[in-house]
């Protein structure tokens, strides 16, 4: 439901602190809606933010629902932050999301479908087709889709079947019309098979689900189908690895397989289904009727991927591939790149900065570079077509040292990041794998090179995974320095994790869990206390989720003391800002756009003196207590004055910015009669083109 019609919980008297973290969550997916739903946004790019509508659903109910039924099943009251006991804050998830797929249907059935219809993209019922589209249909069921199907029936000997997690089924109920038996039989939807079949000469696209449905006859020979129903189930996908593992591969592997067992955690069924088709799927589950989500349209819209992948680039963004970053257009050979470095540090804007061009051709100068002996890096996430796995093949295979930090324990990446870490070891690069009770999650690589008689070490430090694809559509800053001090501390970093021994003092980064939270307090109180002598105190933060309650309350603190306080908070926020006594200092804004906030930044400004630091560490208590995370400062004038033109850009948004209230309720921004129109993620593209566009001007110059 949009923010505009809930204007009546704005009645309620604010009197929690915080906000609640999983409806926090929940409006996040509010505002893709609100995309999904702007005519003003590119087709394919509404449908798109529909896509990810439902595979943030997903993933919430699998881990974040998942986790309070674990509580409320086991008679566990721990009240979350807001004050909302497990049973509570179930019921008002539930309610919420009734209210946010319903809108997402809508938006499905009386915008997007006819939209897409209008621009080529029909995607059709059955009804809908004539007899010859039938007929062809029927004929590529025999030839393509029969083969694959199993009904698993429900009867004497035959129990309820398992069902897998996020996997589309059809519920039929069959009856003998001899012997007047029903039984109850299940058809996958088999997912190595597209989910819209084109069909007839005019291209139409049929839901694969509607196509089974409609020849069931064929998996049920002789039998009267009474009733046909599509549902899905989504399991409990969150899993806790032993602190006392030994063997931490190993660990994560035996997790991953109970994974698929996890518990019921929701059942979608389309709304046509009826009460007696829904006990039997609640009595084969063992689900209970607050976990049933009846939907009104399609279910699993995160396969509309299939749509946002057709070629039709006038219903998308125009492809604006990163430019080459100013500081990198000189290096030709690998020596360039760390000679450039050595020059002095740069930051690369990400995705309007190019991640070929900077953090790849960085590893690749390792790998080829004869004075480089070493390259040490810290994986989250990777892609199989990143060049770092290659890059450190090369230099384990050059005789140099070569060492990968693999964190197992990605969420929803491990089999992908255990298949790439058994590759590496069998190439002979040192795979450190961490520890069990901390995740890595900090984003660094260290090289280091001989230059005459001595040894230079050159660092990235990151704020997005080194990952090629989600490159081009997050928004990240990188870090690229010599400064001997920080890389004497990602040096020490990278021996504590890989050998053993107690933290070293670190001089300049920041790090969780040992420094990063301790110095963010002393910079929040040192803003504060600048604030309350009468001098001018501001903070910025930009971060993917604010919910550390005891970094809030700082926040809280510094407000009182009259610093001024702006936060960008892409996703989750349990701050509530602008509430008299507490936070009447404190803005909170949330870019949603075509590309997706994903850099963490830090801003503490007293009068003229500016403090900036960048990394990969969230507001989150997980970040700043049970994961390994890294901040880097931004000591070069020219880069603090750069970071703060991007905290200006993005505060000035006003046509793809929400701000918060205390209520928290998100509004969309838009110019007031007379203002300007400004969009920070067009202002950051356009300039980067202008910037390319005056590189290559002088470079022809030059020649």
């Amino acid at each position: 439901m949009a923010a505009e019609t809930r204007k009546s919980k704005r009645d309620i008297e604010v009197t929690a602190r915080l906000l609640n973290r999983e409806l926090s969550a929940l409006e996040y997916n509010d505002r893709l809606l609100d995309l999904a739903a702007d005519p003003s946004v590119p087709l394919l790019e509404r449908v798109k933010m529909c896509r990810f509508f439902s595979s943030n659903l997903d993933e919430f109910f699998m881990v974040r629902v998942a986790g309070l039924l674990g509580q409320a099943a086991a008679g566990v009251v721990v009240h979350s932050a807001d004050g909302l006991a497990p049973e509570t804050a179930l019921l008002a998830i539930r309610d919420r999301v009734r209210e946010l797929t319903e809108r997402q249907a809508r938006i499905w059935k009386k915008e997007l479908r006819p939209a897409l219809a209008e621009a080529g993209i029909v995607v059709a019922r059955l009804s809908e087709l004539d007899a010859g589209e039938l007929k062809q249909l029927e004929s590529r069921f025999e030839r393509e889709i029969f083969a694959v199907l199993t009904p698993l029936g429900v009867g004497p000997g035959q129990p309820f079947p398992y069902i897998s997690g996020l996997s589309l089924s059809l519920g039929v109920l069959a009856r003998d019309p001899e012997s007047g038996e029903e039984r109850f039989a299940r058809v996958k939807v088999p997912e190595g098979l597209p989910r819209f079949l084109t069909v007839g000469s005019r291209g139409r696209l049929v839901p694969l689900e509607q196509v089974l449905g409609h020849f069931l006859d064929w998996l049920f020979p002789g039998m009267e189908i009474v009733e046909r129903s599509v549902f899905r189930v989504t399991r409990d996908a969150d899993f806790e690895v032993s602190d006392e593992a030994d063997d931490l591969l190993e660990a994560v592997e035996l997790e991953l397989r109970r994974r698929r067992f996890g518990d019921v955690v929701r059942l979608e069924a389309s709304s046509s289904t009826s009460r007696g088709m829904l006990e039997r799927l609640q009595q084969g589950l063992d689900v209970e009727d607050d976990q049933v989500y009846e939907i009104h349209g399609p279910l699993d819209l995160a396969d509309l991927d299939e749509l946002t992948g057709l070629h039709h680039p006038e219903l998308k963004y125009e492809s604006t591939p990163g430019a080459t970053a100013p500081r990198l257009v000189r290096a030709k050979q690998p020596r360039d790149l760390f000679l450039e470095i050595g020059r002095g540090d740069f930051l690369v804007h990400q995705p309007y900065e190019s991640f070929a061009t900077s953090f790849e051709a960085f590893v690749r100068a390792a790998a080829r570079d004869p004075d480089v002996i070493a390259m040490k890096t810290a994986v989250y996430r990777t892609s199989g077509d990143s060049p770092l796995v290659p890059a450190l093949i090369a230099c384990s295979e050059d005789g140099k040292q070569s060492v990968c930090l693999v964190e197992l324990k990605a969420r929803f990446d491990e089999h992908r990041n255990i298949e790439w870490s058994r590759a590496l070891e069998q190439a002979g690069v040192h795979v450190v794998y961490g520890f069990p009770d901390l995740k890595v999650h900090a984003k660094m690589t260290l090289v280091v090179r001989r230059e005459g008689d001595t040894l230079r070490r050159y660092v990235h430090v990151g704020t997005g995974n080194y990952h090629a694809e989600t490159a081009r559509s997050y928004e990240d800053l990188s870090l690229f320095t010599a400064d001997p001090e920080i890389a004497t501390d990602v040096a020490s970093l990278f021996n504590y994790l890989t050998g053993f021994g107690r933290p070293v003092r670190f001089e300049k980064i920041l790090v969780a869990p040992f420094n990063l939270r301790a110095r963010l307090v002393e910079r929040i109180r040192a803003v504060a206390h600048a604030a309350a002598e009468g001098k001018r105190g501001r903070i910025r933060i930009k971060v993917n989720a604010l919910t550390d309650q005891a970094l809030i309350d700082e926040l809280y603190a510094a407000s009182s003391a009259g610093a001024r306080i702006e936060i960008v908070s892409r996703s989750i926020c349990m701050l509530r800002p602008s509430v008299p006594g507490l936070s009447e200092n404190i803005c909170v804004r949330s870019i949603i756009g075509r590309y997706l906030e994903h850099s963490r930044v830090y801003a503490f400004e007293i009068d003229d003196a500016v403090e900036l630091y960048l990394g990969s560490a969230d507001l989150m208590t997980r970040n700043l207590d049970r994961r390994i995370e890294v901040l880097v400062p931004v000591e070069q004038p020219r880069l603090r004055q750069e970071v703060v033109s991007l905290f200006d850009s993005a505060l000035a948004d006003n046509t793809a910015s929400w701000e918060l209230a205390a209520d928290g309720i998100w509004t969309r921004l838009a110019p007031s009669k007379g203002e300007r129109a400004h969009n920070h993620q067009v202002n950051l593209q356009r300039r980067a083109r202008v910037r390319s566009r005056r590189v290559a001007a002088a470079r022809n110059r030059n020649r």
